[in-house]
């Protein structure tokens, strides 16, 4: 069995002093931003895991399961860490939710932090831009990780998304298959493999027209109510006969149906609308919107599954698609 690395391993690794890296360990403001960079660096070369407490946190490494969610100010995000906890809490585990607020930097931190308090393993939603590197080095140094929601392209991490190209198809073939023909899709960023798949379902259905789409009918937006309200603004300045759309997700739809009001439009009368998640406000609004429905109870229940797995040393599946359903409301 490999020996752990230790402060002395990283202080010859980086070219520093050991009371350098124990500055930089302590987060203190006395070592400059070069060696500080240096020791990080030098950590996850050779691995070390600083331990704040190793008497104590040792025997809770089994039970606590570091959750990384990436926007928790999202709705569906609450539900998801809902479900996680729930089925973790079934296995007897803990989970310690953070929230990386889309951020790669903070995202980095958070698990270095997390690392040190011995976690079982990580479930992380990434945030954009993730790299396969980043992710299989923190396996690499003993902590199983599960990806949800989003791929890290090329990583070794097993992963659980819901089946986002059959939503958006879904979608866009209710709406074709009510004469439309004009539909867009607006929202998400082409950093994060959910919106190339949500797309790819979009362009699948579209495909059934035979002619060219014109690029102005997919307009990428920040994946918030704020996304929502510029997406539309663009979408009708460019396609002001557009006759439905399909969103990225229902916080884009909430910003676009918003807005559309303001434009003076009429949503699911003039222009029919669908969103993604099927969050509980989604039924409420006026319109009722109609979405694409994820469970994010089986969600948590597919990632503590494929975890209980990885603590028994057992090969999950590399990819779990997660069934999703359209449900049909006023707005379409």
């Amino acid at each position: 069995m490999k020996k752990k690395a230790n402060v002395y391993d990283v202080a010859e690794q980086a070219g520093v002093s050991k009371s350098t890296v124990s500055l930089v360990l302590t987060n203190s403001d006395k070592v400059s931003k070069k060696s500080r960079e240096k020791v990080l660096k030098a950590i996850d070369e050779v691995g070390y895991v600083y331990n704040r407490d190793a008497a104590s946190l040792r025997s809770k490494k089994s039970s606590l399961v570091a959750v990384i969610i990436n926007d928790l100010t999202n709705p569906f995000a609450a539900k998801l860490a809902i479900g996680l906890e729930k089925h973790l809490n079934q296995q007897g585990m803990v989970s310690m939710l953070v929230n990386s607020g889309e951020d790669l930097d903070r995202q980095d931190q958070l698990v270095r932090t997390l690392k040190e308090y011995n976690v079982a393993a990580f479930i992380i939603c990434p945030a954009p831009e993730t790299k396969a590197t980043w992710v299989d080095n923190i396996i690499r140094q003993g902590f199983p990780v599960i990806s949800i929601m989003r791929e890290v392209p090329f990583s070794t991490s097993p992963t659980v998304i819901p089946d986002n190209r059959k939503g958006t198809f879904l979608a866009t073939e209710h709406l074709l298959n009510q004469g439309l023909t004009k539909i867009a899709f607006i929202g998400g960023i082409d950093t994060i493999s959910d919106y190339h798949e949500r797309l790819s379902g979009y362009l699948d259905a579209m495909s059934k027209i035979g002619s060219p789409l014109p690029s102005t009918y997919q307009v990428q937006a920040k994946t918030n109510r704020q996304g929502g309200r510029d997406a539309i603004s663009t979408l009708l300045a460019n396609e002001p006969n557009v006759e439905g759309i399909v969103c990225f997700s229902d916080v884009i739809a909430f910003g676009a149906i918003e807005k559309m009001r303001i434009l003076g439009k009429k949503p699911g009368e003039e222009i029919k609308i669908i969103g993604f998640d099927d969050l509980e406000d989604s039924g409420l609004m006026s319109p009722s919107l109609s979405s694409i429905h994820i469970s994010a109870d089986k969600i948590g229940e597919a990632a503590c599954k494929i975890l209980c797995q990885q603590l028994s040393n057992e090969t999950p599946e590399k990819h779990t698609i997660v069934d999703v359903d359209i449900i049909c409301r006023d707005s379409s």
